[in-house]
């Protein structure tokens, strides 16, 4: 007597609630997430010896351009109740009779590396165009007539004494300008500071 073959049923898995997840996520993570401003400056730095990584809170990074403009970035520490780039701000503002509004001020807070003179930085943060914000970007004064780099780098440290301080210089700049910053750092006692580098490892060879 031949045996009787029970029909095979096949496992399904209804993928649609997963589906509706991954949508629900991702529409989560487009509303926001929020980007990274750009740099002022497009840096292209040397390569290193060092396989140290910079920390991404309580850090003065100052960029040197190959044309040796100077730019400056700081963040507002790991204290998320105070907003360091606010209360600089308005040191500045203080030092050079000018004036910004609460928006102005939590506006800059939330933005990048900068470099003008500080008469620029009302037009250059009401200005809503990326392109023509770039026009501004012309460097900050560190002469010895008006030396607003060291303004800057004493009043964030007075904010945020534990701040860490790196220069991240292009492989193209002069060495005097990134000479003249490190001479600025030590007029406001900062005798260390890390020189930022690319991710591709140089080996330092002894030549024979």
């Amino acid at each position: 007597m031949p045996k009787i073959k029970l029909p095979v049923k096949t496992p399904h898995i209804d993928m649609t609630p997963m589906v509706d997840l991954f949508a629900l996520l991702l529409t989560f993570f487009m509303l926001t997430t929020t980007f990274r401003p750009s740099e002022a400056a497009v840096i292209d730095t040397p390569n290193s010896v060092s396989e140290k990584v910079s920390p991404d809170k309580d850090v003065i990074i100052i960029l040197v351009g190959k044309d040796n403009k100077v730019f400056l970035n700081f963040d507002n520490g790991k204290d998320t109740s105070v907003l360091i780039r606010k209360e600089v701000l308005k040191k500045m503002a203080e030092q050079y009779n000018l004036t910004f509004t609460e928006k102005e001020l939590k506006t800059f807070s939330t933005w990048a590396s900068f470099g003008m003179p500080a008469d620029k930085l009302k037009s250059w943060i009401n200005t809503a165009d990326s392109k023509d914000r770039d026009v501004f970007q012309i460097g900050i004064p560190m002469d010895s007539t008006d030396n607003q780099l060291n303004l800057w780098v004493r009043f964030i440290r007075l904010q945020n004494p534990n701040a860490e301080v790196a220069i991240k210089g292009d492989s193209d700049a002069d060495f005097k300008t990134v000479k003249r910053v490190m001479d600025i750092l030590q007029e406001n006692q900062v005798n260390k500071f890390n020189l930022t580098t690319n991710l591709m490892k140089d080996e330092a060879k002894l030549e024979e």
